[in-house]
């Protein structure tokens, strides 16, 4: 059984962690788990930590360690430390020793993905036996590659077993973003709840809320559920890059935003983009400049 399931003992300490609850993941208390649960409990608290920037602590914690989970947990830790062809190597070694677990599934699942490897990731979380986690991965990757209808197939099937679980009613929610319409306000209603309830609230569903905002054209709030997240965490990357897309589409300089975003994250994929576009930008109106004659 899915140590994480609904039927299992971590439902709890595995929903902080995928709120966005991170530091109570690590704060959780763990003394009443069973034996059997204290691998999956130490890589969940290992993950919040890395989410935290604690990478080189838990790249410290592991070393040495043995199995094939740790060693997934270190490579997640190299990825974030930016050792990116060492995060790879080690999880394509994991994926022809150990594809059947679980760990290395959806934690080399995620190391692939971020390194490009989207065929890579796929083919190693399609192994999966009945794994939220890696069912809610394979959702988000579907989308990265905009095959909205390969996203919608899986969590339809899932739903179909998974019933009212919080990974279930995210990943929805994300492919009801991007298909549109009646389906913004479905996605807001699950952000919503989780964002403003002390016991579920994070910058992650603060700023969930707000993208639901925006695309529902509901500016003020939208603009609100972000400088809540920004006061909760001022350098937290994906509210400034919300809050700067929302200070364009009003009308107001951005110049300040860019430039916490640049200080926050500077490689963030919004930054990345609008170089790109700049120069494509730049290229095409050098065709038309102004030719001075003699």
């Amino acid at each position: 059984m899915d140590p994480y399931s609904a039927e299992g003992e971590l439902i709890n300490i595995h929903n902080h962690f995928h709120q966005g609850q991170y530091q109570e993941v690590i704060d959780f208390d763990t003394s009443a788990f069973s034996a059997e649960n204290a691998l999956p409990t130490r890589i969940l608290i290992l993950r919040a930590r890395i989410a935290l920037g604690q990478a080189e602590d838990v790249l410290a914690d592991v070393q040495g360690e043995s199995g094939p989970e740790l060693a997934a947990v270190g490579a997640l830790a190299e990825l974030a430390l930016g050792k990116t062809d060492a995060a790879v190597e080690t999880i394509e070694e994991l994926a022809s020793s150990a594809a059947d677990n679980q760990s290395v599934q959806v934690i080399g699942g995620t190391v692939l993905q971020a390194a490009g490897k989207s065929e890579e990731a796929l083919a190693l979380l399609s192994q999966h036996t009945g794994s939220l986690d890696a069912i809610a991965l394979i959702t988000q990757i579907h989308l990265e590659q905009n095959r909205t209808d390969l996203a919608l197939k899986e969590i339809t099937a899932a739903r179909r077993w998974a019933q009212d679980s919080l990974l279930v009613n995210l990943a929805e929610s994300w492919v009801g973003l991007r298909i549109g319409g009646d389906k913004y306000q479905q996605a807001f209603y699950v952000f919503e709840e989780l964002a403003q309830a002390p016991s579920t609230s994070s910058i992650t569903t603060l700023v969930s809320q707000a993208i639901c905002e925006l695309h529902l054209g509901r500016v003020e709030e939208a603009q609100g559920a972000l400088e809540q997240a920004i006061q909760k965490e001022p350098n937290y990357a994906a509210a400034i890059a919300n809050l700067l897309v929302l200070t364009v589409i009003t009308g107001n300089d951005p110049i300040e935003l860019t430039s916490s975003l640049k200080k926050a994250s500077p490689q963030h994929t919004f930054l990345v983009d609008l170089a790109e576009k700049s120069e494509l930008f730049d290229k095409a109106a050098a065709k038309y400049s102004a030719k001075l004659s003699a």
